[in-house]
């Protein structure tokens, strides 16, 4: 099973150094798992050179078995609780950082409205965590931030907040816009890869595209970490433009964040659960639930 994860996560990334960090493993071991599999199966499923790796039709028409197996594997655990469950199950749902308040009083409607049936509990984390948290089987529904890209999970989209940029008061005082150009002698910081999602990986590339390539790359820190690089003046970041979201809670001094002319970066938030746990499995009246609740789409 664990060559089969190795496998489906350098056939999704076709990168092995970005397989190898998603998997929380060097790249060495990686490669030689890979190998080690090829030799089982008496196949080769990659091809690689100095600049790209890609799949050979053995690599293609592996990776559908591939996912499907490992599916099947990590429905094992909640599977066998619904086969053995007794009275009320207790369910779990993910919850991100920085989740408005709009979207935190449908989550409390919707645990009043399963109260019959299950007990619903959150369960914080990443995008990531959340995503494969919902795909292992551990989390029954999660919120999380786009992309989401797992072709075995259900979506709704239930939330868009526009982005800001958190930049340093004194720099940009009276003023209640700015462009991209202003921020040409300001660093843009890149979040420790634990706490970012996805779409700040895009943000991070768009800057770059569009001349922004000063960078302060983080490891060891956290929000406020990031707050305190722009209040000393040197870096910008995004951040929520609507004050209610709780994200602006690392706003501090001599910070502020300004709408951007030019550029308007958003938020979106979803809904995502196990489509075969939806479609007549264990989760169906709960997930059935949820699209009710979370059904109107908020733009903010």
């Amino acid at each position: 099973m664990l060559h089969l994860r190795y496998f489906v996560a350098v056939a999704e990334e076709l990168n092995f150094s970005a397989a190898a960090r998603g998997l929380h493993m060097a790249t060495s071991p990686l490669s030689q798992r890979i190998r080690d599999l090829e030799r089982e199966l008496d196949k080769r499923l990659f091809e690689r050179d100095t600049h790209s790796v890609t799949l050979t039709p053995a690599g293609e028409a592996l990776l559908p078995l591939a996912r499907d197996v490992l599916e099947q594997f990590n429905s094992i655990p909640w599977r066998l609780r619904e086969a053995t469950r007794s009275g009320r199950a207790t369910v779990f749902m993910g919850i991100p950082a920085g989740l408005h308040p709009r979207l935190r009083e449908r989550v409390s409607d919707l645990t009043e409205r399963a109260a019959d049936w299950c007990e619903l509990l959150r369960w914080p984390g990443t995008t990531k965590a959340l995503v494969g948290g919902v795909h292992e089987g551990r989390l029954a529904l999660a919120l999380a931030r786009m992309p989401v890209s797992d072709p075995a999970l259900g979506l709704l989209h239930v939330m868009s907040e526009r982005l800001g940029a958190v930049v340093p008061a004194d720099q940009f005082a009276g003023r209640d816009s700015l462009a991209l150009a202003d921020l040409g002698d300001l660093a843009f910081i890149v979040a420790p890869h634990e706490i970012r999602s996805a779409y700040f990986d895009q943000l991070d590339g768009e800057m770059s595209a569009r001349g922004i390539r000063k960078r302060i790359k983080l490891t060891d820190s956290d929000y406020g970490g990031i707050a305190e690089l722009v209040s000393s003046g040197m870096a910008f970041y995004f951040s929520i433009l609507n004050p209610d979201n709780p994200m602006r809670g690392y706003v501090m001094e001599n910070t502020t964040v300004l709408p951007i002319t030019d550029f308007k970066p958003t938020l979106n938030t979803v809904l995502i659960w196990r489509r075969d746990r939806a479609d007549g499995g264990d989760l169906a009246g709960l997930v059935t639930a949820a699209r009710e609740v979370f059904a109107e789409s908020l733009h903010i």
